[in-house]
């Protein structure tokens, strides 16, 4: 890359989701200011996590759900503050470069019956003229050695490689689908090659959630050392998630409960205490919504899983330790379960810095915890958490809390602090969606 930069000017930019440094940049390579947002120190650093965004005034500022291009924004903004370090290029190439009158006239066409392809050809242009020359210019520039990139377009991909860039992941982002922007994203994987899985990002509205939303646009982030870790449980009014412990209490309504396996839905694998197992024998299936179930993981470090459980037929991976009997071990594998053997942590429960690299290893992704309140504290204190959903119902039971006794004198110090609040009602239920701030990885 010989072009030379011809100015850049940069500020601190504080935001809600963090402090970010703004880069303009002007090239000889167009006539245009071009943005990079920057956060941490990315200089002569490899794998840095990047995201090429073109320019889309309709998505990104006032939120128009004819495309993904908002929620891939915000998403990517989310996911390298909590990583602490990348890099936004934000290329001013409006309408995947024909500009936005001309995004405008393909929206008339797109109304007409064409397709995002169709309308840009019928207008006399490419169905995309976009260059990315100038996003590999910018990434020399701040001194990135390989990235990682939250992309699911191909093309960006070869276009870097070209200008000598090594790109040594591809971050996927995934974006909930429903009626105003299902026919353009079947358009890009179809005729433009996108590299996005259709089934796994369609949510439709049937009654379940308005589609502006936020609920239906969660989707879980990504993480390069292990899973992607959503913590999710109901309570009551006083905290409570059961009566007792080992008996089941329904808590939250309809409209919440298809909220919760929704989220399911969005998540890879779905992990529960042997607790759970013996105490309800749950599904846990999207039974509620359209989409894959998530494959079961159990935590049971004496191997005390019947061999009869709903999940078996799933082939669940059961984590459990190495003294555990070696009889029972050969029953349930041969029941069809996964037994994993892991090292005991130092309070001789299974360690859970063992078990997520191990998962995300298998290609496991993202992980949604509904554990009692034994596998909700052992999450919490690890570190190991990522987001948490709460439901809140309009109602007291006097039972067992979410979160177990500490030691006395710890005064909380082992949970850590959630950022980004979110909340929002869900039928008689309150939602809570809130990002965790310093994860540590340690149990």
């Amino acid at each position: 890359m010989t072009q030379p930069i011809v100015s850049k000017t940069s500020a601190r930019i504080p935001t809600a989701d963090g402090t970010f440094t703004l880069s303009l940049y002007r090239t000889d390579i167009d006539d245009k200011e071009h943005l990079a947002l920057v956060a941490g120190d990315v200089t002569r650093r490899d794998n840095v996590l990047v995201r090429i965004h073109s320019e889309c005034f309709t998505g990104d500022v006032l939120g128009s759900l004819r495309c993904d291009c908002g929620p891939q924004l915000n998403q990517a903004i989310k996911l390298i503050a909590s990583e602490g370090a990348g890099i936004i290029l934000y290329l001013r190439q409006e309408g995947r470069g024909i500009g936005l009158r001309n995004k405008l006239r393909a929206y008339n066409l797109q109304d007409e019956g064409y397709d995002t392809v169709d309308a840009n050809l019928l207008l006399g242009h490419q169905a995309d003229e976009r260059d990315y020359s100038v996003a590999a210019l910018m990434l020399h520039d701040l001194g990135v050695r390989s990235l990682r990139l939250l992309t699911n377009n191909p093309a960006k991909i070869e276009s870097l490689a070209a200008a000598g860039l090594r790109v040594t992941e591809r971050v996927p982002l995934q974006v909930a689908s429903h009626e105003e922007n299902a026919a353009y994203l079947e358009t890009k994987v179809k005729r433009m090659r996108h590299l996005l899985d259709l089934e796994r990002v369609a949510v439709g509205t049937n009654g379940r959630f308005p589609l502006h939303s936020p609920l239906s646009q969660l989707q879980p982030g990504h993480r390069s050392d292990r899973p992607f870790v959503t913590l999710s449980y109901a309570q009551s009014l006083d905290g409570s998630i059961t009566v007792q412990r080992g008996q089941p209490t329904a808590i939250s309504g309809s409209e919440s409960m298809r909220f919760t396996h929704q989220l399911r839905a969005n998540h890879d694998g779905i992990l529960v205490g042997i607790g759970t197992v013996l105490a309800d024998n749950p599904s846990l299936t999207v039974r509620l919504v359209p989409g894959e179930n998530p494959q079961p993981v159990v935590l049971d470090s004496h191997l005390r899983c019947p061999s009869d459980i709903k999940i078996m037929t799933r082939r669940p991976i059961i984590a459990t330790l190495p003294t555990a009997g070696p009889v029972r071990q050969a029953a349930l594998e041969a029941a069809g379960a996964q037994v994993w053997q892991l090292p005991a942590n130092k309070n001789g429960r299974i360690s859970l810095t063992a078990l997520l690299p191990r998962l995300k290893e298998a290609g496991y992704h993202s992980l949604m915890v509904e554990g009692g309140s034994q596998v909700i504290s052992s999450f919490l204190t690890a570190g190991v958490v990522d987001r948490v959903v709460v439901t809140v119902a309009p109602l007291y039971l006097g039972g067992l809390t979410a979160v177990e006794p500490q030691k006395t004198g710890q005064n909380g110090r082992f949970f850590p602090q959630l950022v980004n609040h979110q909340y929002h009602q869900v039928g008689k239920d309150l939602v809570l969606i809130a990002d965790v701030e310093n994860v540590r990885f340690g149990d």
